[in-house]
């Protein structure tokens, strides 16, 4: 087999950064165990769950030839190994619908859809290979307005490591998080990427105004595919327009570094039914920069189920949890 980067970059449609070593190295040093099935390009995270035990996901895995590849090779390893820890079911949230059809063939009734996806289901990845000026001439008219804008009224882009902007980038996590009614990760989660990823591989963009930090992201790079993994803004000054300034700075930067794609991560189009309203707004700003270009629509995530007994004691306490959570929101209106 090829090394395992440049086998990701060919078999996997988004690159495979989720399937990298460097991925595996963060996920360690956040805290969580990882495996990686030998032989195979199928790496996992093992979640502990209370009462119900350990289950293991592979995030866009595992990533295959399609040509020469026996899946049913591929999906009884990755059960053996996780089984072998452990693990009461596995949750793969694979980048193939052939994998889904092999899993059905070789599980039968034990693989289920899973109760939510852990990573977008549906993505929007922009072509860098054009100009910058192309690349321009390409965006809605409503988003080069906005970047010339932010331009115009003095808003400065750049690349940092500095220990403030890290600061800075994680209360706009938060704030960006309270704003919009999302759940975050921890700060730890997100420290560990200026910890744990060389300065090549993760890379934190800031947009500045004066000394006020208006908006900062976590661009992530990987052979030719650059990725944004996490953002976050500020409420000041929304006029000045920074996030639009910011993200045409890393698709330029990334495309100086020799990246071909820009994985602007999940959008709902295909999949706009799925969600709540939330994703409206950030659906069309991302395809404000990349309007031709067609989602890209992955499978989902799937349980593999090794042991009903646990995997029912799961899904009986979360549904319990959902309603404790309904219960508690009506009544505390």
């Amino acid at each position: 087999m090829e090394n395992e980067p440049a086998f990701l970059q060919k078999h996997s449609p988004d690159g495979g950064f989720l399937q990298s070593e460097h991925w595996r190295a963060f996920q360690e040093a956040a805290g969580h165990k990882t495996i990686h099935v030998d032989g195979l390009v199928a790496s996992g995270i093992v979640h502990v769950r209370p009462v119900v035990g350990e289950y293991v996901y592979f995030p866009r895995g595992p990533v295959v030839d399609r040509g020469h590849t026996d899946l049913s090779v591929v999906v009884k390893e990755m059960a053996r190994a996780s089984k072998k820890l452990g693990a009461k079911w596995l949750r793969v949230e694979v980048a193939d619908e052939r994998i889904v059809e092999k899993l059905r063939t070789f599980f039968y009734e034990r693989v289920m859809r899973a109760p939510h996806d852990v990573q977008p289901r549906e993505i929007l990845v922009a072509d860098l290979t054009p100009s910058e000026e192309e690349l321009l001439a390409k965006m809605k008219q409503k988003t080069r307005y906005n970047i010339r804008l932010a331009e115009k009224k003095g808003v400065k882009v750049f690349e940092t490591r500095e220990k403030k902007h890290q600061e800075a980038f994680l209360k706009l996590i938060e704030a960006t998080a309270g704003r919009k009614e999302i759940v975050a990760h921890p700060t730890g989660y997100y420290q560990k990427f200026f910890e744990a990823f060389p300065k090549d591989t993760c890379r934190l963009f800031v947009a500045e105004y004066g000394d006020d930090v208006l908006a900062a992201n976590i661009v992530a790079h990987y052979g030719e595919w650059a990725y944004y993994l996490h953002g976050g803004s500020s409420s000041r000054h929304r006029d000045l327009m920074a996030p639009y300034l910011l993200q045409w700075y890393q698709m330029k930067e990334m495309k100086k570094r020799g990246c071909r794609f820009y994985d602007f991560g999940g959008v709902r189009v295909a999949t706009k039914g799925e969600g709540n309203g939330s994703w409206d707004g950030i659906t069309r700003f991302k395809q404000g920069f990349a309007p031709e270009a067609t989602p890209l629509l992955l499978p989902g995530a799937y349980d593999i189920i090794l042991d009903e007994k646990h995997y029912s004691l799961y899904n009986h306490l979360r549904h319990l949890k959902q309603s404790l959570t309904y219960f508690k929101k009506f009544f505390g209106r």
